[in-house]
Order: C-alpha cells, then structure tokens, then sequence
C-alpha cells in the first residue's frame, strides 16, 4: 500500500518478509533499531532552527506575517498587507517554468550511440507518466520560498500495476533529518524521511504487526500553523531509515529499513541481494539538494523570503501608518464648550434643518477639531521601500513581463527581459545541474530495475506517435572481449553524458524568433543563390535552431544547383531534339532512312 504524504512516497507492502511477525529481523535488531532512533534525535535537534525559519516563511508566503508580529501592536491597529513578496516568488516561478528543463542523452562511446538516442526518447514518457511537471513546479515554489529543496527520484514497486517504476517526488524538509554540519548528502552517515498515518488503517493493513503498532512517536515532527488543528495522538510515524554497510568484499552499500514508530517490518538487510550490491545499485542516497542561495557550512541555503521580508514588512508598517492617518484625517472630529447650549443628538441629525440652541452662540461655543495629515517623507519613504525590495529581487517591471512606458515592440520587451534577467538564468542553470543529477538517478534506476520490457508512447514533432519497447539490456554491464587465453572478463558499463536544454515558452521570445524569420526572409537568407552569404551570416550568429535553419539554407543551394545543373543539359540538348522533331516532321529518321512515319 503507497501513502503519497509530504510530496514523499513511503511504501508499505502487504507482502512483509518473513521474519516479520516477530517484529526483529535478522538484519535489524531492536538495539540497532534503538540506535538509529537515538541518531534520528540527534539529527532533528540540530535542525530546528531550520525548521522553525521554513515554519515562519511558510507564513510570509501566505501573506500572514502580521500573525508574527502582531505583539509588537495594539489589537485595533490597521494590518494591511501588500503581497509584494509574494508576487516576486510568482514571477521567479514563472521564469522557472517558462525554462522546464528537457534531457538529450549523448553516448560516452560508439557502441552506446542508439540506446542514448532510445533514452532521449523513453525518459520524457517515463517523467509525464509519473506527472514531474507539477512535481518540478511544486519543487520550484518549494525552492524560493525556504532557499533549498530536496529532490529525490525513487522507486515505487507497486506502480504500474505491481510492475514497479521510478517515482520522482519533492520531499517537505520538515518531515526528514541528515548529519548536521555537512556541505554533500551523501556524507551523512544516515537519512531519514517519516509521514504520519492512522495507526488503526496501518493495523488493518499490516495484520502480522498490528499487535505492535502504537501511536507513540521517537520524535514529534514540526508541523506549519494551520487555521484548524491536526490531532497526531492516533497517528503513527512511519519511517524510511536510508544508510550504509560493507559488504563482502568491503564495498559500502546503501540500505533500506522501513520502521512502523520503532518497529521494523521490512529491512534490505535481509536479502543477500541487497546486501551485496545494495537496496539501489548506485550505492548513493536518491536525493539531491536544490539550493538557491548557499550559505558556507551547510548543505541549505536561504531564499527570497530571507531577503525580502524585512523591507516588506517596513512596507506594511508604514503602510499601516499611512491608513491609520488617513482614518483620522478624514474623520471630522469637534470641541464643544459644555455652557454652550448645543444639543448634540440635534447638532448630529443631518435630517433637521433647524437646531435650536440655548444662549447666545458663538465661535468658542464649537470648533473643529482636524488630525493634520503625514509629511509626503513617510510616503515617499514607503515608496522607496518598495524601489528597494524590487531592486534586490531583481523584480523590476520587464521581468514582471511589462514593456515599460513607451516599449511596444516584442523585440525590445524581450531584449529588456534578457538583460534583466540574470539572477534567474543563474538560478535556474544552476537548477539544471541537479535536474541533471536527477536524470543520472533515473538512469541508474532503469539499469536495475527495468528487467521486464515496458511499451511506451512516443509523441513525433508533426503530431503522431508511435510504440517502442525498452528495457534495461542495453544498460547493464557489457562483456570485454577476452586479448588473452584465460584472461579474467572484464565489463563495461553503458554511461552517458546528460545534455540539458530549456523547452522554451516565453511569448515575447515566440514573437522575437517570429520577427527574426521575417528579417531572415527580407534578407533574402532563404534565396538560394545567397546561401554562402546567408551561411557567413548565421555563423556569426547566436540563437537556439541555428544549426537547423543553416542545414535548410544547404538543402535549398543544393536543390537549386542541381535544378541549375539539369537547366544547362536541358539547353544543351534543346537543339539536338528541335532538330529530331523537324526530321519527324519531315517524315525522315536520322542515318538516311527514307521510311514513312506513320501518322
């Protein structure tokens, strides 16, 4: 049975081991189980600072910082939000997802050459199979938000109908631990990932350990401030416990150990399998940090929250100043003297015409009383304000997507964008280098694991598709051939350099390569008797496709050489058949033959 919590995928099979019904396997024993509990402990306390600051921004995020702050002010004071933060993370998102990224496989040898080109192909089927769209989008809002995410590509064994396949998932930093203090995952010694279930469903969908199962929990996961209360007294904590052993031969393997609270029901230790080559073959953890900004001596980082929020909050603090001042100002407000006659509940009633008063009245009777309004400083300062939290973003209004006062063309709203945009090219070619990592993963885990062939849909360029069947034979390890008599064999394993290119959707960047082909054409690039000249030209050029617009201008010259070539003969043996159809005409062949051509 697969639980899909926290954007982490914890499996829990019905088939339990054998071994299991005494909850103590023979790979894991309760003094160890008891060990991995005291290290998970240890890990979640050095991350709750950690884990307090991604509680908090999930708050500025929601625009519901005044919650924070809120002791620092009277219960009746204004709280205006001006979601400025939040509209920075949106528009860093949509750069993120104009730019999704897209793997080219290219062979690291000749003999590899076909089964990249079957990876190029298969691996987008596999990613939209398991929707990675929304897992990479999720991911990215992840990302900005709290400066670093985590990204794993596992395998689910009972997806695809208990066939198995690669489950790519984005895991909630709140609800796993690592080794504090280091720079590289894979230097810790351990990795946990948990998720709560009810321990009533688990009972009845784990019978052999029902008897064992409790709802006490080895640690108390943090959880985000919700508006209604989540009650965790009857849930229990399931845990992926990832680590490391040497096997026979000395070589360290990465196992597995799923933990129901602190019972074991299934441990990769127990199949010599596993064991020897590991739970994943690679022998690395399945996860990667995503991290926006680094910081020294961690492997997270902050984001634009970290950033942000001290110039947004100011914003909204004068912000709240400025309403506060304008309910005031706008509020008529009077003096009255006590001897003066006045009847207030008439004075009130905008109904009568007529109020009548007691005594002579005059000017000190009544006056009116006006709050005086703010210096233009405090909201030109709150202007400033919000100049400073878009310059430091890097979310002026071109990357917003405007043109700016006075810019229409596409070729310039564009050419602005470009030019403000180096903050989220850095960010996201930076996110390239572990989406590359995550394809590496996948890779591996198809060498694996993909044993039994697989049909896949593959969408063409003009609109259709055709079947393919894969597996993993062209990925698992491949015979030397044998120099010597005797000698013992040796392998080599198919490996792969992982090319990655944006699949572009920016609509100004559309309307600039729509302008561009146009320019082309009026140049006359695509006239075939310019093509050298449209060559130098492309040459000296940068954009993406140039490569197949310069191998369309070749075909062209070479069509029309050929049509050049078949124009001369023609006008060379023009004369020899107008001379042919004359004799014809005539009724005499050539050579002197004198016989009548029959009509």
């Amino acid at each position: 049975m697969n639980f899909n919590l926290f954007g982490y995928n914890v499996n829990i099979s019905r088939n339990i081991p054998k071994g299991a019904q005494e909850g103590l396997r023979t790979g894991m024993d309760r003094s160890r189980v008891r060990a991995a509990l005291d290290t998970l402990q240890k890990y979640q306390h050095g991350k709750e600072q950690l884990d307090a600051k991604i509680v908090d921004n999930e708050m500025w995020y929601r625009s519901r910082h005044w919650d924070l702050i809120r002791k620092e002010y009277a219960k009746d004071k204004p709280e205006p939000v001006t979601a400025y933060l939040f509209n920075i993370l949106a528009n860093k998102h949509a750069d993120a997802m104009d730019n999704y990224p897209k793997a080219n496989f290219l062979p690291k040898d000749r003999d590899d050459i076909q089964e990249a080109q079957r990876l190029t192909e298969i691996v987008p089927a596999i990613l939209k199979a398991n929707n990675y769209r929304k897992v990479y989008s999720n991911a990215w809002w992840y990302k900005l938000k709290h400066g670093f995410v985590i990204k794993g590509m596992f395998w689910d064994p009972e997806a695809n109908n208990g066939l198995g396949d690669i489950k790519p998932s984005y895991i909630d930093a709140l609800n796993c631990a690592w080794e504090p203090g280091i720079t590289n995952i894979q230097d810790s010694k351990n990795f946990f990932v948990w998720a709560l279930e009810d321990t009533e469903y688990l009972k009845k969908q784990m019978p052999e350990i029902a008897d064992k199962l409790s709802s006490d929990k080895p640690i108390i996961p943090k959880q985000y401030i919700q508006d209604d209360q989540n009650d965790l007294s009857d849930k229990t904590l399931m845990i992926d416990w990832y680590y490391f052993i040497e096997n026979s031969q000395g070589r360290k393997t990465l196992q597995l150990c799923k933990l129901a609270g602190d019972i074991p029901y299934f441990c990769s230790e127990d199949y010599p399998e596993y064991v020897e080559k590991g739970y994943y073959e690679c022998n690395q953890y399945p996860v990667e940090f995503d991290v926006l900004f680094p910081e020294e001596g961690t492997i997270t980082g902050f984001g634009f929250i970290d950033i942000a929020k001290n110039p947004q909050i100011y914003i909204d603090k004068l912000d709240a100043i400025i309403i506060e001042n304008a309910f005031k100002a706008g509020r008529k407000r009077w003096f009255y003297k006590r001897s003066s006659g006045i009847n207030l509940d008439d004075a009130t009633d905008w109904s009568k015409e007529f109020i009548e008063t007691e005594g002579s009245l005059s000017e000190d009777s009544i006056r009116e009383w006006q709050v005086t309004p703010l210096h233009p400083f405090i909201v030109q300062h709150r202007q400033e304000k919000i100049s400073e939290l878009r310059e430091i973003s890097a979310n002026d209004v071109f990357n917003s997507g405007q043109g700016g006062k006075g810019v229409t063309a596409a070729a310039a709203i564009y050419a602005l964008q470009e030019a403000g945009n180096k903050v989220s090219r850095d960010m996201i070619s930076s996110s390239y280098e572990v989406f590359r990592r995550e394809m590496t993963f996948l890779v591996e885990h198809i060498r694996q694991l993909y044993n039994v062939t697989r049909t896949f849909r593959i969408d063409m360029p003009n609109g259709t598709y055709e079947f393919v069947d894969y597996d993993n034979s062209g990925l698992r390890p491949q015979l030397f051939p044998s120099m010597y008599e005797g000698e013992e064999p040796k392998y080599r394993k198919p490996e792969f350099d992982i090319d990655i290119v944006p699949e572009k959707s920016n609509p100004y960047s559309t309307m600039v390569h729509n302008e561009m082909a146009q320019a082309m054409f009026k140049a006359g690039f695509f006239n075939p008797q310019m093509a050298e000249s449209a060559l130098i030209a492309l040459e000296m050029m940068t954009f993406e496709g140039k490569e197949k617009i310069a191998e369309m201008i070749r075909a062209n010259a070479m069509m029309y050489q050929q049509m050049q070539q078949m124009q001369q003969t023609l006008m060379r043996v023009q004369p020899i058949l107008q001379a042919l159809a004359a004799q014809q005409k005539q009724g005499v062949l050539p050579g002197g033959d004198s016989r009548v051509l029959q009509g």
